[in-house]
């Protein structure tokens, strides 16, 4: 008896085994503009099967369950469109063609291109770049300053190998000028600047500018890219422009992304893993939360040298084996026996962990509080140029064993990089006002370390590993915005930013430092604690002569306690017609440049 009971269970698992397959069918299609051109990226909501984007050909497959479906394609610039489906247990393809629409370019973006409040991507008075997060995730790059430079085409950004502490954060350029003049925003609050100022050659050099390879890709809604100088608007470091990174707010679904990835010479190996989650309460209450794990391996590209050239700039010093000054037929022996100097031309090994959160609570119907933090710790091991013998000897065997050949050494860089930022502020809107006041802290410390070199002023009690040192930035800042939307043509807006600012040049330990210092990277022997403080305020006009026509007036005074003050001002316009499908826009205005904390005090 017992025998058929268990006959009969295992059948009916079977039989709803196989009905539960056979009730899962695949919804599949392609999504193209009007004129049958695939678009990339395009994001697919299906009733009780969550949300997919398009491939690179516009293509979408999604496993659904029977029943009557709702699906709805959105892209941005391109009218949403809505549809029907009935799934009866077989696959069925769904295509979608989009119309470009103006309602939807007029997606209300936070106002980077006026301080008067809230405008359209058409109604701007100036032209703004607005990427989405499905375009940025669409690279497939794990950092997000290398997926803005294949979607902005203004931003450039370079990786450059044996540039020491260059290796933990990359220089970007917007508009052919440098990270220090484009102003970061996170939820249009100011992101604190990184403490490194670039000295290598590289693009950038003699800069400063803020992280943002710090910021997880999954935690991004969209970024919104100013590319027109705004010193009027927000201050001395955006004048090349403004870079606003609008963080995920309410919960729709929770993501987990898995990014990997090598060069096509087997190496540069890398490997991501993301997840991006929250919850909803209220109408309006939301938190969102990333946590970004990644890392890259190293990828050589070392190139053949040529021995004369090498040995004219490098060489020098005496061969321990014979007692003689090393010459050119030494170099030109070495080399066609190490065509590459035995160097390591290679990018940075490097591991980072990331987090963020996003919230708001709202207090009552008119206002809200809100706060965003974010944290990340990055790893960066590299190498410094090989030290051939011609150029640097070991006498007294430190860097290799006694009585065997020497062939000179590679110095190894290692950094460690902490860099946060946070904000927490009350937004409220009653009476035609809306106001907006902040506090935002942030701060980056960077600590190096050097291995496998040695200190030839020490002798032979040099050590063969180096602290140098390194650099941090904190600052704190105060915010407040006030608009008011005087009648349905003028809107009237001022503010006000305080700012105060800490730079420290970390010391080294002694053997770093002591007379000429480790090779390949001395410490810093002098500890440098610099302080400055700024104050801002700005007031702002704007005025729609009519439905098409738009001028918009901003003045900003300065006072900094290091560099003194400056006015600025700036005057914009945009005019539309052709319903909207053509719209002029022209600007004018001044504008200054106050170095960072960290250009100013670096020695």
């Amino acid at each position: 008896m017992r025998k058929k009971y268990v006959f009969i269970v295992v059948n009916v698992i079977c039989l709803l085994f196989a009905y539960s397959i056979k009730a899962q069918s695949v919804l599949k299609g392609k999504v193209s503009d009007i004129q049958g051109v695939a678009l990339q990226g395009v994001s697919i909501k299906i009733s009780d099967a969550g949300t997919v984007t398009t491939d690179a050909n516009g293509q979408y497959a999604v496993k659904v369950s029977n029943g009557r479906h709702t699906v709805t394609f959105s892209y941005i610039g391109y009218s949403t469109q809505t549809k029907q489906v009935m799934i009866q247990g077989e696959d069925v393809v769904l295509n979608a063609g989009l119309e470009i629409s103006t309602s939807q370019l007029g997606e209300v973006v936070v106002s980077v291109g006026s301080r008067s409040g809230r405008r359209t991507i058409t109604d701007s008075p100036i032209p703004i770049d607005v990427v989405g997060a499905a375009d940025i995730q669409s690279t497939g790059q794990v950092s997000f300053d290398k997926a803005l430079e294949y979607r902005v085409p203004s931003f450039n950004t370079v990786n450059t190998p044996v540039n020491d502490a260059t290796s933990l954060l990359d220089p970007y350029e917007i508009r052919n000028m440098g990270p220090s003049r484009t102003l970061i925003l996170i939820n249009g609050k100011r992101k604190n600047s990184s403490s490194l100022t670039y000295i290598q050659t590289s693009p950038g050099q003699g800069e400063s500018g803020a992280d943002i390879s710090a910021i997880p890709t999954d935690a991004i809604k969209r970024v919104e890219i100013l590319r027109d100088g705004a010193s009027a608007q927000y201050g001395s470091d955006a004048i090349a422009g403004v870079m606003n990174i609008i963080l995920k707010d309410r919960f729709e679904y929770g993501t987990a992304t898995l990014n990997t990835g090598i060069t096509g010479k087997g190496d540069g190996k890398l490997f991501g893993i993301s997840l991006n989650n929250g919850a909803n309460f209220g109408e309006k209450g939301f938190f969102n939360y990333t946590v970004d794990l990644s890392h890259i391996s190293p990828a050589n590209r070392a190139g053949n040298i040529d021995p004369v050239a090498d040995f004219n700039t490098l060489g020098g010093g005496t061969n321990p084996a014979t007692g003689n000054p090393y010459t050119q037929a030494d170099a030109t022996a070495y080399i066609a026996k190490f065509p590459d100097g035995n160097n390591k031309n290679e990018t940075s090994q490097t591991a980072a962990a990331k987090f963020l959160i996003n919230s708001a609570i709202p207090v009552n119907e008119n206002s809200e509080v809100y706060f965003n933090a974010a944290y990340v710790y990055k790893k960066v091991n590299s190498f410094a140029n090989y030290r051939v013998p011609y150029w640097k000897q070991d006498p007294y065997n430190l860097l290799h064993a006694a009585g065997t050949p020497y062939i000179g050494f590679q110095p190894s860089f290692d950094g460690d990089l902490n860099d946060y930022n946070g904000t927490v502020g009350l937004h409220t809107e009653k009476n035609g006002f809306k106001t907006d006041i902040s506090f935002t802290t942030g701060g980056n410390q960077q600590l190096y370390t050097v291995n496998n070199t040695l200190n030839k002023s020490l002798g032979k009690n040099s050590p063969t590993s180096f602290k140098p040192g390194g650099f941090s930035f904190t600052n704190n800042i105060g915010n407040i915005d006030i608009s008011k939307k005087v009648d349905h043509q003028l809107t009237v807006s001022a503010g006000a930013e305080f700012r105060a600012e800490t730079y420290k040049i970390i010391a080294g330990d002694t053997a770093s430092y002591s007379g000429s210092g480790a090779i390949s990277f001395p410490g810093y022997s002098n500890p440098v604690t610099a302080t400055r403080s700024n104050f801002g305020g700005y007031a702002d006009l704007a005025y729609d002569i009519d439905k098409q026509f738009l001028i918009n007036g901003t003045a900003r005074l300065e006072q900094y306690s290091d560099f003194g003050s400056a006015f600025v001002w700036k005057f914009s316009s945009r005019y539309k017609f052709a319903d909207d499908k053509v719209v002029l826009r022209s600007s004018i205005s001044t504008g200054f440049r106050a170095p960072s904390a960290a250009q100013i005090n670096l020695q």
